[in-house]
């Protein structure tokens, strides 16, 4: 028996051998220090950096991954995304009715590929509107099922009945699922027990509907729907969880309502005016203003033949949000990278970069954006948005220089993720 225990023991010593690989980066920008490396080793040990250093061989036998002609950084992060649901970018404010829970899930799973080929190694996706989806996936992720990014996940929208998080359009007789009103409130109470039953079935943080939204039907961008009790009740609640609460507020007031609410990071913040940004500044709360997609909704909206309150909405609140970006970043307001993917087709992410730069940021400014400052965002600085050693060894390569010409985000050559390297179109 003894030998026998002996035999185990060293088979499973054996199987649980790290296993180490390695990419030569012809040049790695580090958004930790705003610097770029050339010619640089990094040294991957079960899925993470454990060394970064000047080119040296690797051992004969080892997994090399070579980049030595090609641009590498930090797989990228985008905190605004809607992967798990599957019909955000329908011209139907119903759509999501006409889609049984398995045809949205397997729909994702699609989107998650196409996110993760883009080179996003990490998503928020920040509410479905059928509900629990998106711990699905993630979760289906994270077990190897689905191919996809690292993913955080809202469960649900904390949102009025009929307001910008609630499925409308649909004929006054055509009931709306359960799973579609999971996060239905009416009260601070109503919004303090969806709090703790969304957390309780998975959820990572809680998406907060502050004000109407853009893209649905017979809701006014600038108008409050959550009332400022509610919103406290919830973030409250949500720090209980050890999490954070975020707001989809597009009105200068549901801004700043949401940020005295304890709001972490406002979403869209197209209407902020000069007080709110002073108030995201001074409480360190992130903005993710999603300053690409207005483009696409206007072109492309109008030749599918969108809603025409879709279209008038979005015109008037794109430039405005453009403005209000450019002077955040003067301002110094913490700015995260986030795009509403899903709104336009996923995999696209990336074409935000070129509007960060245009309103006002540096290259390395909107690179670190979309690594070091949404991985603070998430508050997973300790494992994504950076390749220091300890980081997930997640990197994607690039021809060309994005400091250069940023827009060669947009097209990724390499996606590594975990170490392991992901096959693209």
């Amino acid at each position: 028996m003894r030998l026998i225990g002996l035999a185990l023991a060293l088979a499973a010593a054996s199987g649980a051998q790290a296993e180490t690989r390695y990419v030569l980066a012809g040049r790695l920008i580090d958004p930790e220090s705003g610097r770029v490396l050339t010619n640089q080793r990094i040294e991957i040990t079960d899925g993470r950096v454990t060394a970064v250093q000047p080119w040296t061989p690797p051992p004969a036998t080892a997994v090399l991954i070579d980049w030595s002609k090609l641009t590498v950084l930090p797989g990228l992060i985008d905190c605004h995304t809607h992967v798990a649901d599957g019909w955000a970018d329908s011209s139907d404010p119903a759509e999501a009715l006409h889609h049984s829970a398995t045809a949205t899930i397997l729909k994702g799973a699609r989107r998650a590929r196409e996110t993760l080929q883009a080179g996003f190694t990490t998503v928020r996706d920040v509410g479905v509107f059928r509900g629990l989806s998106d711990v699905a996936l993630r979760d289906a992720i994270e077990a190897g099922d689905v191919e996809g990014p690292r993913m955080v996940v809202a469960g649900a929208y904390i949102t009025i009945p009929n307001g910008g998080g609630a499925v409308t359009g649909a004929a006054p007789d055509v009931p709306v699922p359960d799973d579609m009103k999971l996060g239905y409130v009416r009260n601070a109470d109503d919004a303090r027990n969806a709090v703790d039953m969304l957390f309780g079935r998975g959820a990572d943080f809680i998406k907060m509907i502050a004000t109407g939204a853009v893209l649905a039907v017979g809701s006014t961008p600038g108008a409050l729907e959550l009332t400022p009790e509610e919103m406290k009740a919830a973030c409250d609640a949500a720090k209980r969880h050890g999490s954070y609460c975020i707001a989809h507020a597009h009105g200068a007031e549901g801004v700043k309502a949401a940020i005295r609410a304890g709001a972490r990071s406002i979403e869209h913040a197209s209407l902020i005016d000069d007080e709110g940004l002073k108030m995201a500044r001074d409480s360190g709360v992130w903005l993710d203003m999603d300053i690409f997609d207005g483009d696409w909704i206007d072109a492309e909206g109008t030749k599918a033949g969108w809603p025409a309150e879709y279209l008038r909405k979005n015109r008037e609140t794109t430039e405005a949000q453009r403005q209000g970006f450019a002077k955040a970043v003067k301002l110094g307001v913490k700015l995260s990278f986030g795009t509403d993917a899903g709104v336009y087709p996923h995999g696209l992410n990336a074409r935000q970069f070129a509007y960060m730069v245009r309103y006002g940021m540096t290259p390395m400014q909107a690179i670190q954006s979309a690594t070091v400052v949404s991985a603070a965002l998430l508050g997973k600085s300790a494992d994504v948005g950076a390749l220091s050693p300890g980081h997930y060894a997640d990197m994607i390569a690039v021809e060309g220089d994005p400091l250069t010409d940023i827009r060669a985000l947009e097209h990724v050559v390499g996606v590594v993720k975990g170490g392991k390297e992901i096959a693209l179109h």
